[in-house]
Order: C-alpha cells, then structure tokens, then sequence
C-alpha cells in the first residue's frame, strides 16, 4: 500500500507518515515466520505427547467437530449435555481431557454451521476452516475498507492480513472469529447498497448473538429500516432452524449453560480474565465488587453504543462505520477472548485506508500498530499475568474514531488541517 501518498499537501499536513508498505510488509514477514515456526512447534509436541494438560492447536475446531460427530450419530440435545458431550469428546480426542470441562456454549443456530464438519477427518477440516476463515475475512475486510482503491494494496495485503495476530490466534484455536469477523464486515458493506443481503449476514450472526448486539441500535440511527426488518427475519429463521434441528430441549440446555458459563468464568474466572480484553475483566482484574463491575461495564457499553450511533448517523462512509462498530462491539460485550480479535482487522483495514486515501491524523498509525498488536498481548497475558490493557485500547480508538468522524464532515482536507 502506498500509504505514504495523501491527498494532504506535505506543506499541510506535518504528521509523519511512518506506516508505509514497505514496513507493513517487514513487519508481516517477522510475525508471518514467528507464527509458522510457533505452530510448527505445537503441532508436533501435540503429535509426539500424551499429555492431556499440554495446549495443542485446533481445540476450538475440536469441539466443533465432536458437535459434528454427535448430531451424525447420537442426539443434537446431548450436545448440550455436559457430561455426554464431555465423554465423546474425549473418546474422540483421548489426549483433549484438558479441554472437556467446558459445556456446549453456543445457540441451537450454530448447530446447522458445524453439522458437515465431521464428514472430513478432523486433520483436513481444521486447516480448511481455518483458510475459509482467512479467505472470507480478506474479502469482507477488502470490501468495507475499500482498499481496492489504495495504490499498491494488492501486494501487500493479503500478506499483512494472514500475519496479523488476530489471525495467527484465531487460527492456534481453530474458532470461528473470522467468519463472524466477515459476517459483520460484509453486512457494514451492504447496508445501503443491497439491505437484503445486509440483513442475511446481520441474521448469520445468530451463532454468536453477543456479537450482533450493536447492529439493532446503529440500524436504528442510520435509519436502514429495510436492513433491520431483513436482519430480524433472517435472525428469526435461523434461530427457529437450529431449535428445530437441535429439539426444543437444546435451547432449555443451552439457557442452563450459559448461566453455569455467566457464573464460572465470566464473574469469578481468574485465569480467563487475563484474555479477555474486556472492561468488566479488568474491573475484576483490578480488585472491584461484582456489582461495580457490572455498572462500570454497562457505563462504557452504554458510551460505546452512544458513539457508534452518532458515527452511523452522521456519516454514510462504511470505512468509518465498520471500524466504529467492531470497536464499540468488542467494548460492549462483557464476554470476548483473545481468539475473537481477529475482529480487529477489519478497524485496521478501514483505518489505512482512510489514512491513506483522505490523510492520516496525529496519533492513528499508532494506533494501528497497537491494534495490530493487541491480540499477541492478550494470547500471552494468561502466563505474564500483566495489566488487562484491552479496554484502554478500545477506549482510545473510540476517542480516535470520533475525531475521524467529527473533522470529516468538513471534507478530508479540512479533517486533517484542523486536527493540527
């Protein structure tokens, strides 16, 4: 990308432009060989070692593809039994014990994604979801950005989006953070122009319904009814498929599930706490009462809402919108993990561009960096125990965003003279 090009006058525009391809590419091709060489490590100790406590790559794909095996061969309900779900998981992995303690946390909807995955061997669908996953989220993050549009983009960007962190991480647990990554993207991409569509990837998102949460309040701002109605009936029927498929005591499970989930992890799970770039984490984290945790949560939720209504209101630029609602998404949802950040390419994308293309502002390309970065800092902080930094992060880049928005109303020139 030729991101040192502006539409900016040098003489105007004294930000230093520092995020060039050439360094993107530099930096891609370090963690792009980092990450070969630390995957090539865990596969083979995973392979050479019977040891049910070493962390092996894929178990999130793992547990997918035991959902797979079971609704194949037993009933879709017993997925969300613990116990059976944990004794096929376990039959089925002998060295994956490590991993069986954890209910089924998914809707009955996410029972119609992983139904076809255990017609593959688990060793061929693991590396195909995760480049599906890879391939779906460059389309949808080349799409919202626009980056198409950037000179010299082609060449370097794929690169930089297969090396980003989010990715490497996404891809040691086999989740499924990317699909629900371009799900997002591809829905900011389409709203105004073909709203059906729009609405079909909204309701697609019924697999993680805490990652759709925004899309209702900044349809409603935008004022993208015809979205919204779409939205609402393809998250209907999907929901009404999966409890259909899974049976009607799939749902009472699930609901039983997720309060064991609420009360095990996300209110008392120390160690999970570390990885999850959340604002409720790191009010646990620092030593806060439940009940204080909550209210600072739903405080900076109810700020990161207000923002990204104001942003889609104003502003008709999927660029801005798409960085806007991953942010304000994962600053909303008490309950993200370092694999879901891959989330965080699609504000990376739509940042360069609109750096590259209107002029860069004080202050973005580090912020680029730093969500570039945040994933890497999160996957590591279980073992280096440092200060949950997440909702900072996200804080700022609401902060940074709103600048963006406000200042470009007068047009690009004026947005980047001004912020000087």
């Amino acid at each position: 990308m030729d991101i040192s090009s502006s539409s900016i006058p040098a003489d105007e525009c004294p930000v230093r432009v520092w995020l060039t391809s050439g360094r993107i590419a530099l930096y891609s091709t370090v963690m792009l060989t980092v990450g070969v060489l630390f995957m090539t490590v865990l596969v083979r100790i995973g392979f050479l070692s019977t040891d049910p406590g070493v962390f092996r790559p894929g178990s999130g794909f793992m547990v997918f593809w035991s959902a797979s095996h079971l609704m194949r061969h037993g009933s879709p309900w017993q997925i969300y039994d613990v116990p059976a779900f944990s004794r096929v998981l376990v039959d089925l992995f002998p060295t994956a014990a490590h991993y069986a303690f954890l209910p089924w946390l998914y809707p009955p909807t996410y029972l119609l994604v992983v139904a076809p995955f255990a017609l593959l061997p688990h060793a061929i669908g693991y590396p195909l979801f995760v480049a599906l996953g890879i391939v779906l989220l460059g389309v949808a993050a080349w799409r919202v950005s626009g980056l198409a549009a950037t000179p010299g983009a082609k060449r370097v960007g794929w690169l930089a989006l297969v090396a980003c962190p989010g990715v490497l991480v996404t891809a040691t647990y086999g989740q499924n953070a990317m699909l629900t990554a371009a799900c997002a993207a591809l829905a900011v991409h389409f709203v105004d122009r073909r709203p059906m569509l729009a609405g079909f990837f909204i309701g697609l998102l019924s697999v993680k319904p805490q990652l759709a949460l925004l899309f209702p309040f900044v349809l409603i701002a935008a004022r993208a009814w015809r979205a919204f109605a779409w939205a609402a009936a393809f998250a209907t029927a999907f929901t009404a498929l999966g409890i259909a498929t899974g049976g009607i005591e799939s749902l009472h499970l699930f609901t039983q599930n997720t309060g064991a989930l609420r009360s095990l992890i996300i209110e008392h799970g120390v160690p999970f706490w570390f990885a999850s770039p959340t604002p409720f984490a790191a009010f646990r984290l620092a030593g806060l009462p439940l009940t204080l945790a909550y209210a600072g949560q739903a405080a900076i939720a109810a700020i990161a809402i207000a923002a990204a209504c104001v942003v889609w209101r104003r502003h008709r630029d999927a660029r801005l919108r798409g960085a806007m609602l991953v942010i304000a998404t994962l600053a909303v949802n008490p309950y993200i993990w370092h694999y879901e950040l891959s989330w965080l390419c699609i504000p990376i994308a739509c940042m360069i561009a609109l750096g590259s293309q209107d002029g860069w502002l004080r202050g973005e390309q580090s912020l680029v960096a730093v969500l570039w970065a945040l994933p890497l800092y999160e996957f590591l902080n279980p073992w280096l125990h440092l200060p949950q930094i997440g909702p900072l992060v996200t804080t700022i880049a609401l902060l940074v965003l709103l600048r963006r928005a406000r200042l470009a109303r007068r047009g690009p020139r004026a947005a980047v003279v001004r912020a000087l």
